[in-house]
Parts: structure tokens; C-alpha cells; sequence
């Protein structure tokens, strides 16, 4: 039905009244029940304060349940800890409804897509980058990030094990960015990845909290992963783009700013002077770089509930928190914030860090993940052939045992088929470290899990060519593993490894030489009796050193190896060669390959 119009005497009766509500508002009025009167109710007031929280993870490594791929079963902890993004998923959700949806993000600062069985299946096995023309399935670490709602992560340097295809097929995957404002286009020196985002949080009747997050990585990944990256990927110092970026989140609005670096916090490096920039940086871009309210640090592997470090220019604490790796811990950041001048300003901000153990794991994870996770513990249990005995790397940090000599054997075996003519007449040796103390290569049925837990990375294979005069640099380096004990001092295990913060990974032995290590001498005297099948090795003799890509690209800064003349390269991973080594020859027979050819000695008397 038509409505009429109102007529002219309407109109002039009802601006009357109108005004004159309205005068009377205006110099009389005295609150909320006379606007109400005149249809004017009076707006809320925006709150003068808010507060949110950033969580955060580190170093996942596919570690999606509290289970070890290795050992088949879940892991044993003395202080009772587990692991595990399911159990991180109880903790982020425990905590959304604490405090309000909106007022938690969730973030990670690297190293998601390998380190376990289950990260190499869907790498390797049934890749995400698809198969035989076929599509491939989707990575359950997008999954499980995705259904937890991540708002960003930043690369980590084990992003690129796989190559750059695969970690590009992971980003789609993703419903969060991937962030790396100092992983750059090798040719156009700009960002390959997204440098960072800004996230709003909102506020009732206020202006939102613009929160913005920039994301660093590794460095060292131009050295580790050189194979995958050269001529494509460069790789800048996280202070240089720090002071690009931080800037510019500024400049954008952001009320905070939250840096997630894939580089610990101590200043730390472990190439030495292979790259110009630090490997450890985050304490160093918290020092250096003004305007960083706080820093979710990565890689290194330990826990650090809470930490400060005060930037030089401006006086501020820059606080940092990195939650130890696997999923055994998740990062809370708290930040309160004032409303000044319709800015917002944090008064107060304070991290800590939760353990995965004190919660369940999520059903909705264990629901979504639960068949890939089968599907891999199915595929590692897989009997590839036998072993004539067992082979333990309990003492391998100390003694030359069975279990890393088949690492050698399998090394040396690839590059010999792999050397020209001319190279293959050069004597051929072989370098490698015990990555897990606790793996073993059973006597009777051997699995694909028994091998990778031997040999836990996906390294590549190099054949580099050293002098005699290199190699026992190289060797002195490595020695310096070791604490130096007196002769006559009673030698303890528990004490003796890792000086120098030299950890297991990067303490290799050589097989093919034999030499002892004079743990009573000073650091860079050490290699004793250096021969080669049974003669002392002349300076200038020149050996094909099997060796994996980490180190052969200067990864742990061991010397000469990096720049040496390359005789062979493969593509083919360490492992897979070793699966296939027990494959071919059906049973592993250490009484063919393993042999005593070096040992620990204090001035001369052998310790063990």
C-alpha cells in the first residue's frame, strides 16, 4: 500500500519539535535517559584498554603425535615430557576460550616439514609435489595448521631439504603465509616469500590493534642446502632486513611488532667465516633494530620461557621466548595495551612457555591425521633384509663401532661407482657422525626405520678432494669434540663429548685412515699416527673424501672441505642409499666392512 506523503504543516509541526528536543539537549541535557527521549541514544565508550596474546611454536619437525617413528613407539622422558602438534592443538584451543578468540594469534617460527619418517613419506614416498602424473596428497602439517588456525610461520632452513618445489607446493597448501623477508630471488634481489603481515585485533568501539608480523630465516641455509638453492635463492643477514622491514611496519600503522626468526639468541655461529652473516641472531636484531616489540625465536632448540634484551637506540626491552622444539612447548606472549591519543600503546607485555604434557591430545587432530600417520608407521616397519648382528651407536661418540663404519661403507661404495677414471685411482675415504646415540640396527630383521634412525637427516652425497695436510685439519677439527683430560685423569663419557659446543651431529670420523686422538694434547695437536694403509700420509697426497652435502657445503665451518675440487655429487639421499645397500645385499654384514681405525688415547695409552 502506498504511503502519503507528508504534508507541508506535518513537516514544519515535527522539525519544530525536533529543534526543540534538540536545544533542550543541548543546555539542559544531562545524560543518556534524554538522548534516549529525543532517538539519540548516546554511542559506548571505546575501552581505554585491551589485551591479547601471541602463541608460538618452533622447530615441529612433522612431529604430529607424542610417537617415535625410530624406535615404534611413543618416547620415553624421564621428566615425563611429550611431544607433538596434536597436544599444542589442546593448548592454543584451552587457551582461545580463556581469553577470547579474538584476542589470540597463532604463530611459528620454522623448521615444519622434515625431521621425521612422517615428513620424509609425504617428501619422498607419496610427495605433495605428486607423482607419476598424479596430484599429490596434501602435507598433514598443512592439515593440522590449517584446522589450528595458524596466522603465520616463518621459514625454517630444513623448509628447503626438499628442494624449493617442495616447499612452494606446502606454501599453497597453507592457509596462513610463509614468511621470509631475507630469503630473496637470486637474480632480482627481492623477497621470494612474503617479508611479513599485519593482523588486526579488534576491539568493541575502538580502533583495532594493528599487530605486524615479519618473518626471518637461516642464513645458513646458502650453505646447507646449496644444492637446492644456488642461483636461485639468496640468503641476507636477519639484522640488514629487520632494519628494512621494521621501519615499514611502523610506517603501516602497527601498534606491535612481532618478529618470528628461524635463528637463535645467543650470536652464535657455526660456519665460520663461509657467510658473512650470524647464524644466531634474534638477541643481535633485538639489540640493533629499534621498534621490535618482541621476537618468537627458532632453530636452536631449547627452551626459553622468557627473555630480554635491551635495544641500544632506544632503551626499550625487546622481549623473546623460543618453546624448545617437537611441540613440547608452545610460547605465550601477553601484551596490555593503553589508549592514548587513539593510538594504542603496550603498558605491559610478559612470555612464558606451557608443556604439551599437561594436556590431551586434540581429537579433531587425531581424527584428520590419525590414517597418514598409520599409512608411515606401516611403510617403516617394512623389513628391507637382515643383519648378522647388532649394531648400537651407544659409544659411538667415543669408539668406532659397527653402526657408523655401514654409513662409511655405504658412502664410499656410492662414490666409487660414481668416479671418473682418473679420480678413482686416488685413494677414497670416508667422513660421518653419529647423529642419535640411541639407534640401533637390530641382529636378524632390518627395517626402514631402523635405517633412519641411523641416519636421521636428508643429506646428500659428495666426493671432495683434500691433501694430507687438509685431511688432518679437518681431523684436528673434529677433535676438538672433545674436553682435553690430562694424563692420568680418570676418563669420564658423561663429561668427555661436546666441548666447544660442538654437538654430535658435527663431530665426523674417517674411515679408510687410521689415526688416533690424543685427548691429553691441546686442541690443534691432537691427530696422532695419521696413515694410510699402514704409511704416514705425505702433505701433498691427494684423497677423494666421501662426505654429505652439509658438511661438503661448509656446514659446522669445517676447513678446506667447502672449497675443495668436487669429484662427485649425487642428488640421491645418504639413507636411501643405505635402504638400498641393505635391499641389494639382503643381509648387512659387519664383519666385511667394520675395522678399529681410529681410537682415543691419552699421550699414547689407549683410553677405552
Amino acid at each position: 500500500m502506498p504511503v502519503n506523503p507528508m504534508n507541508r504543516r506535518e513537516f514544519v509541526q515535527k522539525s519544530a519539535v525536533t529543534g526543540a528536543a534538540v536545544a533542550v539537549a543541548g543546555t539542559v541535557g544531562t545524560g543518556t535517559a534524554q538522548a534516549a527521549e529525543a532517538g539519540h541514544p548516546k554511542p559506548p565508550k571505546a575501552p581505554k584498554t585491551w589485551s591479547f596474546s601471541i602463541l608460538g611454536t618452533t622447530d615441529l619437525h612433522s612431529h604430529v603425535f607424542n610417537w617415535d617413528y625410530y624406535t615404534n613407539a611413543a618416547p620415553k622422558d624421564s621428566k615425563g615430557n611429550t611431544y607433538g602438534i596434536a597436544r599444542i592443538a589442546t593448548l592454543v584451543k584451552n587457551i582461545r576460550k580463556e581469553k577470547g578468540e579474538h584476542r589470540v594469534l597463532l604463530v611459528d617460527a620454522g623448521d615444519i616439514i622434515q625431521g621425521t619418517s612422517l615428513a620424509y613419506y609425504y617428501a619422498n614416498v607419496d610427495p605433495i609435489t605428486g607423482k607419476d602424473g598424479k596430484r599429490g596428497p596434501k602435507h598433514p602439517m598443512a592439515i593440522a595448521m590449517n584446522e589450528m588456525r595458524y596466522d603465520a610461520a616463518a621459514l625454517g632452513n630444513h623448509e628447503f631439504n626438499y628442494g624449493i618445489e617442495v616447499i612452494r607446493t606446502f606454501e599453497k597448501q597453507c592457509d596462513f603465509p610463509l614468511l621470509g623477508a631475507n630469503a630473496l630471488d637470486a637474480k632480482t634481489l627481492k623477497p621470494a616469500f612474503r617479508p611479513y603481515t599485519v593482523k588486526h585485533i579488534k576491539v568493541p568501539h575502538g580502533p583495532d590493534i594493528k599487530v605486524g608480523i615479519l618473518g626471518l630465516t637461516n642464513p645458513g641455509i646458502a650453505l646447507w642446502d646449496k644444492d637446492n638453492v644456488s642461483g636461485k635463492m639468496a640468503f641476507t643477514g636477519l639484522v640488514e632486513q629487520a632494519k628494512k622491514y621494521v621501519p615499514r611496519l611502523r610506517a603501516l600503522g602497527c601498534d606491535v611488532v612481532f618478529l618470528t626468526d628461524h635463528s637463535g639468541l645467543d650470536g652464535s655461529t657455526s660456519w665460520g667465516d663461509e657467510l658473512p652473516y650470524v647464524e644466531n641472531a634474534s638477541n643481535l636484531v633485538a639489540e640493533q633494530v629499534p621498534g621490535i616489540d618482541a621476537i618468537l625465536v627458532g632453530h636452536t632448540h631449547v627452551d626459553v620461557p622468557t627473555y630480554t634484551v635491551k635495544n641500544a637506540e632506544t632503551g626499550e626491552e625487546v622481549l623473546l621466548s623460543e618453546p624448545y622444539c617437537y611441540g613440547y612447548r608452545l610460547s605465550v606472549f601477553d601484551f596490555e595495551l593503553e589508549l592514548v591519543n587513539h593510538s594504542w600503546k603496550i603498558t605491559k607485555k610478559t612470555a612464558t612457555t606451557l608443556n604439551s604434557n599437561t594436556v590431551a591430545e586434540d581429537p579433531r587432530i587425531t581424527e584428520l591425521l590419525t590414517a597418514d600417520h598409520n599409512l608411515v608407521v606401516k611403510y617403516v616397519n617394512t623389513a628391507i633384509g637382515t643383519s648378522t648382528q647388532d649394531m648400537s651407536t651407544a659409544e659411538a661418540c667415543w669408539k668406532d663401532v659397527p653402526a657408523i663404519d655401514f654409513i662409511h661403507e655405504v658412502q664410499r661404495d656410492a662414490v666409487k661407482a660414481g668416479l671418473s677414471t682418473a679420480d678413482a685411482a686416488l685413494p677414497l675415504i670416508s667422513v660421518a657422525a653419529c647423529f642419535s646415540r640411541t639407534a640401533d640396527i637390530p641382529a636378524g630383521n632390518v627395517t626402514i626405520r631402523d635405517i633412519a634412525g641411523l641416519y636421521i637427516y636428508e643429506n646428500t652425497l659428495y666426493g671432495k678432494k683434500l691433501t694430507g695436510a687438509q685431511l688432518k685439519d679437518y681431523l684436528e677439527y673434529a677433535a676438538m669434540y672433545y674436553h682435553q683430560v690430562p694424563s692420568g685423569t680418570k676418563v669420564d663419557t658423561a663429561t668427555l663429548t661436546n666441548a666447544n659446543s660442538f654437538w654430535d651431529y658435527m663431530y665426523d670420523t674417517a674411515s679408510g685412515v687410521s689415526y688416533e686422538i690424543d685427548i691429553a694434547a691441546a686442541e690443534g695437536s691432537r691427530i696422532k699416527n695419521l696413515t694410510y694403509n699402514g704409511a704416514a700420509i705425505p702433505d701433498d697426497q691427494v684423497f677423494v673424501v666421501a662426505v654429505n652435502n652439509y658438511r661438503a657445503n661448509g656446514g659446522s665451518g669445517y676447513p678446506h672441505i667447502a672449497a675443495a675440487e668436487t669429484a662427485y655429487s649425487s642428488t640421491n639421499q645418504v639413507r636411501d642409499l643405505m635402504i638400498a645397500y641393505a635391499t641389494a645385499k639382503g643381509t648387512i654384514d659387519p664383519s666385511t666392512f667394520a675395522a678399529t681405525n681410529w681410537k682415543l688415547t691419552q699421550d699414547g695409552t689407549p683410553v677405552f
